[in-house]
């Protein structure tokens, strides 16, 4: 009976806070239940702690499971029958979905590239906190070594790369051959990891060739076997064919794609396609990763693109001193490949004033670029509706103490 009560005696104090705040403001005490004391968005991915890791895609114990049946079938000599493209055949049907990830991305970062000459983008010298539009918010979370005890922030100019990070990936010539080696970390390229998988789903890149086979391998008691000729007759060895090595001829793709000109002088029109361009690159690179891995450290942001990670010692993150400096790999998400930059919504009707840390809980949150197509005149989709918050009144200074 005891909790009953306490529960009861609760919403009776929660019933008075109300009806005395709707006193003040001499209208329906109804009016109070569109505040909302939530200080975070659940939608939005979590901020983790140095010594947390990223949460498995799947469990310890489907993993150990799925080991202990490989394990078995090894042991079994027969040949086990292989699939697009763990045969290293490509999947025909997502071609074209990887042709459209990458005509999207490049038009991506050419609405991103026009934007940012007219939304002021800043980040925290600090933290690296990113904040779309002017002014920066005075919200007090900058808390990290050196910053100053009132955990305010120190802007600075950002770019485009604030607003849409980079993943980069080894480039594999062969995807179902060996990994990287530490030795080969400085002879082999480095692509974003969008474009990496975009490539080994059969876009071809003349500057990154890979290996497109005409017949699959072959599983035989856990090996691989390829009884396909390191080069077809038909194919020329001509001295361009390196199984790595291209950084010599290597060219920039961000150079490339910030290059295209854009002639519309319409900044809601661009904002427009390129909130279309976000959606598309997203959800076809989610396409892609349900049938050509894509591994992430547990603990940092390295990418490998490949149905196995890299074996370059250079991770720095939580007790890396335990593993000699490997990654921790698991299986990857596409917010490891195009990281979502959690940055607060400004809403139209605050105008030039800047988010203050007193009314913090009440602000909605967007990534990065959506909030820069948002500040440009694009819609917002519906899937953005709960960061967003549009629905919870943000109330004045002197409303915020009675209701706290």
């Amino acid at each position: 009976m005891l909790p009953r009560h306490v529960q009861t005696l609760g919403d009776l104090l929660e019933r008075v806070k109300l009806v005395r705040f709707s006193k003040l403001r001499g209208i329906h005490g109804n009016f109070c239940l569109w505040y909302s004391t939530l200080s975070t968005c659940s939608e939005m991915p979590k901020k983790l702690n140095k010594f947390e890791r990223k949460p498995l895609v799947t469990s310890f114990n489907e993993l150990k499971r799925e080991a202990k049946l490989k394990k078995k079938e090894r042991q079994k000599v027969h040949e086990t029958i292989l699939q697009p493209p763990e045969n290293g055949m490509l999947v025909k049907n997502l071609i074209p979905v990887a042709h459209e990830v990458f005509a999207a991305r490049c038009e991506l970062l050419s609405c991103v590239s026009r934007l940012v000459n007219y939304t002021a983008i800043y980040v925290c010298s600090l933290c690296g906190e990113v904040h779309v539009g002017h002014p920066p918010h005075k919200i007090k979370t900058c808390d990290v070594r050196g910053s100053p005890s009132s955990k305010e922030h120190s802007w600075v100019k950002g770019g485009v790369e604030h607003v849409l990070p980079l993943v980069e990936s080894f480039h594999l010539y062969d995807r179902i051959g060996r990994a990287v080696s530490h030795n080969e970390m400085l002879e082999v390229d480095r692509i974003p990891a969008i474009v990496e998988l975009c490539v080994q789903a059969g876009f071809d890149i003349p500057e990154y060739p890979t290996r497109r086979r005409t017949f699959p391998v072959y599983c035989v008691a856990g090996r691989i076997i390829d009884f396909e000729k390191r080069f077809p007759k038909e194919m020329s060895l001509g001295a361009d064919i390196e199984a790595h090595g291209f950084w010599h001829k290597k060219k920039k793709f961000n150079k490339d794609t910030n290059s295209m000109v854009m002639h519309s002088d319409d900044i809601q029109a661009i904002a427009v396609l390129g909130m279309k361009d976000w959606e598309k690159m997203c959800t076809g690179a989610s396409k892609l990763m349900e049938k050509y891995d894509v591994q992430t450290c547990g603990y940092c942001p390295e990418v490998q693109v490949g149905p196995k990670g890299h074996r370059v010692r250079n991770c720095q993150a939580f007790k890396h001193q335990m593993r000699d400096g490997q990654h921790a790999w698991q299986k990857a998400t596409i917010n490891d490949l195009a990281p979502p930059v959690c940055v607060y919504h400004i809403r139209d009707q605050q105008g030039n004033k800047p988010l203050v840390n007193e009314l913090k809980r009440y602000y909605g949150m967007l990534p990065a670029v959506v909030e820069l197509f948002a500040q440009a005149g694009a819609p917002v989709g519906k899937n953005y509706a709960s960061m967003m918050r549009e629905d919870v009144a943000i109330p004045e200074m002197d409303e915020e103490k009675w209701v706290v």
